[in-house]
């Protein structure tokens, strides 16, 4: 009984921004759904995406229409899937983001309609992640479905009827977190849309959305015939000859036949008029045809396909990266593509987090505060949805038109001040602080001091977003090198200032800052009198070098040195020689050299690089042919300045690598410091139709083996793979946070704050592609401009990590998330110097409010807000009556997500499960009377999530599985890979 599926409301694609967007679509699509749903009981739609659906019904709808998405909802015949957001890419998203968007949705979504999406539809993202069935099983679903995996793979599991099987996205979870997972057939997510007997693309009968206007007299580019007794005949036969082609590719009788494509049923009455008629007519004529059908939802076809208690396969923890989509198609370009966004979005995540955290902290500690909540939540909220939206696979991705990345950017820079803004007024308030003057507040290092205020005394607010206790430098520009900083207590603090690399009027000063988790220290910066001056940096230029021309005899070594390693460059070349880990005094020869590949675009003359894809003509080429070098010598910091030119005679360069080595003075936990090298570039701007790379080479005996990280949570091994054509771009992957080379004894990591594709091209190598600039005559590129011409200049920052396995498996996690979560910098002048109040002295200075142990993460730490009830029979019935709280959010709950850092076996003391009191971790929050463990995304009391339990050969009953020991009295174990999700309840409140 092959079963007919419904086509959901597609995505949005590249064209126009969102307000165009809604007018000409949104609005229709689910305007016409639904009063098209009304007339035939037995039509059925799925809808995937929060994003416009929230504008539809916070904007569009009527209140009539919206109790007719109620009754559509209970009636099963509309069907919510994934429900996050948007449908987020799977490449090159981190994973704190792909759980934001997802729980941004889901409680709309449960605050609204009462229902918890328990399906995916992943069909567009440009891979799939082995993340992805550990979040989705996690977020309750009982089955994934994915579209875009590499053809060849593809078609040989299409040949063996393997598109279907039981997937353990973990390998240290495995069956705890497996989730059923679908692969769409070769003819993907869109209906076929060759009919024989006409030349339009069939089954559209709404032709092709026209942008922004439809056109006057609604005909729509390229509208099917519509179905009349004469052609009905022909009409079935060319779709039953479909479906029995695709029931050859799976094992059971149920074929999923998806109706729909992008950007279709904006006029959904021809539509479902149409299908009416051909659906009726191959039921009536079921023993001539040999099939029925039916239209379904995903979770009707789901069903079908459970209740047939077949035995499945399992899949291991292997992704599906890269993508291809034929010979010279490798879709690894967007790995790359648009970096300043990436950089910008992951900025943005990073400060979101800090805000939600500071928030949290300062409502349970001012209940009677003079900051109005609400305003406040508004302002966070604003970056929840900008942070979310741009996880849309043609959003991070950078795979839009410029005109969305401006809006993507402008919704992004909007959240980021409306958060930063709420931090320094949560400050001024907590610090009692006069508000006539504006707070000047910045959040990355060297966004600015104070304009103007060069006179005035300036003071630091630094706040650690981390569950740990951090030593870090902090950047803040000022206007003259001699300056002494102090701590609250008004004791010197050791810092250095120089030179800046990007501005002659300024000076950079670093100040080395130890502080507890999740608080905040305040520093003042004041013209110095000489005793307590900042260590002056030392910068000594050395000549630019012929790279081609190099002596090779008469080498001369420059040793850079802290506690942790030596660094020599080659004054002959001035690159960097070698890196010595001084614990262990291995040596490992390491070379740095930025390369072109030179690609095509000219559609006439072979395959092309755009915003997707990456095929280069040849193998990267070496764009520099002599070296500057300046090295900032001081006691805390050296500084390294490499400038590369495109020959001797050169004056301006398009690269340059800045090189930060720390040296940390006695008294002060060190360790994370010293143990990273830490690389700013500064790439572009690119001529056209180069995609430069960042290639690091060793003479570790590496196999051109290469690990990357998988959306930040766990690594992949990456072999290198020789094919017929195309090999360098089939072995470039996603490297979200990490990737590493090894040999057997030694290991050098990469640490990334955006994602970058990543490459192993040769033994002992590793490279990073850092930018893209590209413009091709592929007419669909012309059309939706798509063709990346980025002429910017990208400032992208890795540090290096090099040492034993052990060492570098201790140091790397919590690295990694240091340079994700940096301290969140604030500025202020003070000119009355108010003093500090004893209670936030006692929380900055003498202990921390959260502190978690260095193998757990403190990954959530919010109020979302929410006005849902987390009893479900309550919340649904208040739904059924109309009666689901308006207007106060619930500043109550707090949302707590604590993720285990390590895989099983990775470390023989990290490793271990990790046992926690809730209520003494969040002690310096509050008294805390209860906590409810929640789903992923905080829709389902874990006590009651029963998912599917589909039978494996490993595991062969079937049933409900319920895969977590609850917390008995505030205990919890997590164990290795665990994330889990609790709601927290304070006494007072």
């Amino acid at each position: 009984m092959p079963l007919f599926f419904q086509a959901p409301t597609p995505k949005t694609r590249q064209e126009g921004n969102a307000k165009e967007s809604m007018h000409a679509y949104a609005a229709n699509v689910y305007t016409t759904v639904v009063e098209e749903l009304m007339k035939g009981k037995q039509r059925k739609f799925i809808a995937v995406e929060q994003e416009f659906f929230r504008l539809w019904w916070d904007a569009v709808a009527t209140d009539t229409q919206k109790q007719q998405v109620h009754q559509l909802l209970q009636e099963g015949r509309l069907e919510f899937v994934i429900g996050g957001q948007v449908m987020h890419d799977e490449a090159v998203t981190l994973i704190d983001d792909q759980i934001l968007q997802l729980t941004e949705g889901h409680g709309f979504l449960y605050e609204t309609f009462g229902i918890r999406p328990q399906f995916s539809w992943h069909i567009d993202p440009f891979g799939a992640s082995a993340t992805t069935p550990t979040l989705f099983s996690l977020a309750g679903f009982n089955a994934h479905l994915i579209s875009r995996i590499d053809y060849d793979l593809k078609a040989d599991m299409q040949k063996n009827k393997k598109l279907q099987f039981v997937w353990q996205g973990s390998p240290s979870l495995s069956e705890r977190q497996e989730i059923f997972t679908h692969v769409m057939d070769q003819y993907s997510y869109c209906t076929p849309s060759q009919i024989p007997f006409s030349n339009r693309s069939g089954f559209y009968w709404n032709g092709i959305a026209a942008f922004p206007d439809p056109p006057k007299d609604g005909v729509y580019p390229n509208m099917s015939l519509p179905v009349t007794d004469t052609n009905i005949h022909q009409y079935a036969k060319t779709m039953v000859a479909n479906i029995k082609e695709r029931a050859a590719w799976f094992r059971t009788s149920d074929v999923l036949w998806p109706w729909g494509c992008d950007k279709q049923f904006f006029n959904a009455s021809v539509q479902y008029s149409n299908m009416d008629l051909l659906l009726d007519y191959i039921n009536k004529h079921s023993d001539e045809f040999g099939v029925t059908v039916q239209y379904a939802t995903v979770g009707d076809y789901f069903q079908a396909i459970y209740s047939r208690n077949l035995t499945w396969e399992i899949r291991d923890s292997q992704d599906f990266l890269p993508y291809s989509t034929e010979p010279f198609q490798a879709w690894t370009g967007f790995y790359t593509s648009r970096s300043t966004l990436k950089g910008i979005a992951r900025r943005a995540s990073s400060l979101l987090y800090a805000g939600e955290s500071f928030f949290t902290q300062y409502v349970r500690k001012h209940p009677a505060s003079s900051i109005c909540k609400c305003g406040a939540l508004k302002q966070l909220q604003s970056l929840r949805w900008a942070v979310s939206e741009v996880q849309h696979h043609d959003g991070i991705t950078g795979t839009e038109s410029p005109k969305v990345k401006d809006m993507y950017m402008n919704n992004l820079m909007y959240g980021i001040f409306n958060v930063k803004k709420l931090m320094a007024t949560i400050i001024f308030d907590m610090n009692n602080a006069k508000k006539n003057g504006e707070v000047y507040s910045s959040v990355y290092s060297k966004d600015s001091g104070i304009p103007g205020a060069t006179d005035v005394d300036q003071y630091v607010v630094v706040y650690n977003p981390l569950a740990w206790n951090i030593t870090t430098f902090v950047t803040v520009s000022v206007s003259h090198l001699a300056v002494s900083v102090y701590d609250e207590m008004g004791l010197p603090v050791p810092a250095q200032v120089q030179s800046s690399v990007e501005s002659h009027s300024t000076y950079d000063l670093y100040i080395l800052v130890a502080i507890s988790g999740l608080s905040y220290r305040k520093y003042s910066i004041k013209a110095s009198n000489g005793k307590q001056s900042a260590f002056i940096g030392r910068s000594v230029k050395y000549k630019q070098k012929d790279v081609t021309r190099a002596d090779k005899e008469g080498q001369q070594l420059l040793p850079v040195v802290n506690n942790c390693y030596q660094v020599l460059f080659d004054q002959n070349t001035n690159l960097m020689h070698s890196i010595t880990e001084r614990e262990t005094n291995q040596t490992v020869q390491l070379t740095q050299e930025f390369l072109e590949y030179h690609v095509n675009g000219d559609m006439m003359k072979g395959p092309i690089s755009d915003n997707y894809l990456f095929a280069p003509n040849a193998s990267a080429v070496p764009v520099s042919k002599a070296v500057g070098l300046e090295v900032v010598f001081g006691n805390l910091m050296t500084e390294i300045r490499q400038y590369f030119y495109s020959n001797v005679t050169a004056q301006d360069y398009i690269y340059a690598v800045y090189t930060r080595m720390y040296t940390v003075p006695e008294g002060y936990d060190g360790k994370l410091l010293c143990h990273r090298i830490e690389q700013e570039y500064s790439i572009g701007p690119l001529e056209l139709n180069r995609e430069a790379v960042l290639r690091t080479s060793t003479n570790l005996n590496t196999r051109q083996l290469l690990y990357t990280d998988s959306n930040g949570y766990q690594i992949q091994k990456r072999p290198f793979k020789a094919y017929m054509n195309n090999t360098v771009a089939r072995n470039y992957y996603p490297m979200v946070q990490t990737a590493y080379i090894e040999d057997d004894t030694t290991r050098l990591m990469l640490l990334a704050e955006r994602a970058h594709g990543v490459s192993s091209q040769g033994n002992g190598q590793v490279e990073v592609m850092l930018h893209r600039r590209l413009w091709n005559n592929l007419q669909w590129d012309l059309n939706y401009n798509l063709t990346l011409n980025d002429s910017s200049v990208v400032r992208p920052v890795i540090w290096l990590i090099l040492g034993t396995k052990d060492v570098t498996n201790v140091l790397y996690r919590t690295s990694g998330l240091a340079l994700e979560h940096r301290p969140v910098v604030m500025f202020g002048a003070l000119s009355d110097k108010p003093k500090l109040p004893r209670q936030l002295q006692q929380n900055s200075v003498h202990g921390s409010p959260v502190t978690v142990p260095p193998n757990l993460h403190l990954q959530t730490l919010s109020i979302p807000g929410w006005r849902y009830s987390s009893n479900h029979a309550e919340q649904v019935h208040n739904v059924r009556m109309g009666k689901q709280k308006q207007g106060d959010a619930d500043f109550s709950r707090v949302l707590l997500r604590i993720r285990h850092l390590y895989e099983v076996g990775e470390d023989p003391v990290l490793s271990q499960p990790v046992t926690v009191n809730l209520k003494s971790l969040l002690n310096g929050l509050g008294s805390v009377i209860l906590v409810e463990e929640r789903s992923l995304t905080g829709t389902w009391d874990v006590n009651s999530l029963q998912r599917w339990k589909w039978k494996t050969t490993q595991y062969p009953s079937k049933g409900f599985s319920n895969s977590t020991e609850t917390s008995e009295n505030f205990i919890v174990t997590v164990h290795p890979k665990e994330i889990r999700t609790f709601f927290v309840y304070f006494q007072g409140q």
